[in-house]
């Protein structure tokens, strides 16, 4: 048999994920523990271990029906990452893999059923989700989205543990090594198979808050901009006002931000259209960052955020959460915060590219969500020219007995257009009544 080839004694159940463990010298008892519980609930178990002699609880975990994964080359437990763990996993065809790293504590398999449910097919590694007596408690719960932040994430874990009960990163299918090295620096980590985009990221975020029982679900950059010494103010102004929602400001009091001018401008007109696209007209009444993601929420905008299916995956989700909060009437605050433009290499978009994505997201949404507003109102006005027209038309035709085709051409294509416009606001308009 060659030495790297895992050793299949007895795999009980392919439909739900492994469960992962590094043996070592002195975790016997642990391994026949979480073997004995794994197997009654028909989970398999792999095994790996350091270096190339095996362990002496390696045979406990033989005995235990456990599927033995060697890791040739490495020297220490520190140097066992998932990734051989995961690869097992995947070719032996289970649907993932729960690492299970703190051998004192327990799987809490409820939740480990949530995860399977919310996996959406996609292969996935997770960390166990451990207790030590019935459910953990997560006050504040602070989610990082991630995509190839490997040289910045360590600094952003560690700076935002100071700050959290819980800091839980998504890895959406880096091609570096983000997810090993936000394990590392503490986090519990989240992986997406494949990219997916910032609003899945969000979304994985949601629903891990609300599996949870988080009482405050914070939301912030894994590229270094935002500031986690802020978390605490955000988690103080929700406790303070209630608001299920707290976004963070770039431009109001209390704010440290230089914004470049042309991200300014391109801002500011972002702003603007989000705004009015939620019918909001009086200025001071405005969110002035709408594209902050450095984000507070409470449970009810928890619950509900992990419950939609009206969130965009990319970008634009952050417009779609407003649009969330501000359909269901929630408080939405807003508190001076920090974001940093000198990171070298952060994970900025194209500033044209991501602002015509946000703008296209907030047309269609008010054409979605204001249809008599977007079309009735200009396919009346249309409609209403073209009729000028026509009678022009006419009237021309009967004073000088020609005809005048291009006169009467521009009259048809806008009343009709306007007519069209007029009848799509109507049904559009019922489809939204009858099916909100």
């Amino acid at each position: 048999m060659e030495p790297n080839t895992p050793v299949e004694v007895n795999v009980l159940n392919r439909d739900k994920p492994a469960i992962g463990i590094v043996a070592t010298d002195d975790n016997h008892d642990a391994i026949a523990r979480i073997a004995l519980r794994a197997n009654r609930r028909g989970y398999s178990l792999l095994v790996t271990y350091a270096g190339d002699s095996e362990p002496d609880s390696i045979e406990i975990a033989r005995e235990a029906a456990a599927i033995v994964v060697p890791a040739p080359g490495t020297d220490s437990v520190d140097d066992v990452g998932e990734d051989q763990l995961s690869k097992t996993a995947r070719d032996l065809g289970f649907p993932g893999v729960v690492i299970h790293r703190r051998h004192d504590e327990y799987v809490d398999y409820d939740a480990v059923k949530q995860s399977e449910r919310t996996s959406n097919g996609e292969f996935y590694t997770v960390d166990a989700f451990s207790r030590s007596a019935g459910r953990q408690n997560c006050n504040v719960l602070v989610g990082i989205p991630a995509y190839n932040e490997g040289d910045r994430i360590s600094d952003v874990v560690t700076e935002t543990r100071k700050y959290a009960d819980m800091t839980v990163v998504v890895d959406d299918g880096s091609a570096d090594d983000t997810a090993e090295i936000s394990r590392r620096a503490g986090a519990v980590v989240i992986e997406h198979e494949q990219n997916r985009g910032y609003g899945a990221a969000l979304q994985t975020l949601f629903k891990e808050a609300k599996q949870r029982d988080a009482g405050h679900l914070v939301i912030l950059d894994g590229d270094g901009q935002h500031d986690p010494a802020d978390i605490p103010k955000l988690v103080e102004r929700q406790r303070a006002t209630g608001a299920e929602l707290v976004v963070g400001d770039r431009f109001g009091e209390g704010a440290n931000s230089d914004v470049p001018l042309y991200r300014r401008l391109g801002l500011t007109t972002i702003n603007v259209l989000t705004n009015l696209s939620m019918g909001v007209v009086r200025s001071d009444a405005w969110i002035r960052d709408t594209q902050n993601g450095f984000r507070a929420y409470d449970k009810q905008a928890i619950r509900t955020l992990a419950e939609t299916n009206s969130l965009g995956e990319q970008m634009s989700a952050s417009t779609d959460i407003l649009h969330h909060a501000h359909n269901r009437k929630y408080d939405i605050e807003e508190v001076g915060t920090t974001v940093r433009y000198d990171i070298e290499n952060a994970s900025t978009h194209n500033p044209i590219k991501h602002g015509t994505i946000l703008v296209s997201n907030i047309l269609r949404t008010v054409e979605r969500e204001r249809p008599l507003l977007v079309l009735g109102f200009p396919g009346f006005a249309s409609a209403f020219v073209g009729l000028g027209l026509g009678y022009w038309t006419v009237s021309t035709y009967l004073l000088t007995n020609d005809f005048p085709l291009e006169l009467a051409t521009v009259a048809s294509f806008t009343t009709l257009g306007g007519l069209l416009a007029c009848f799509t606001a109507i049904i559009l308009h019922s489809l939204k009544a009858h099916y909100p």
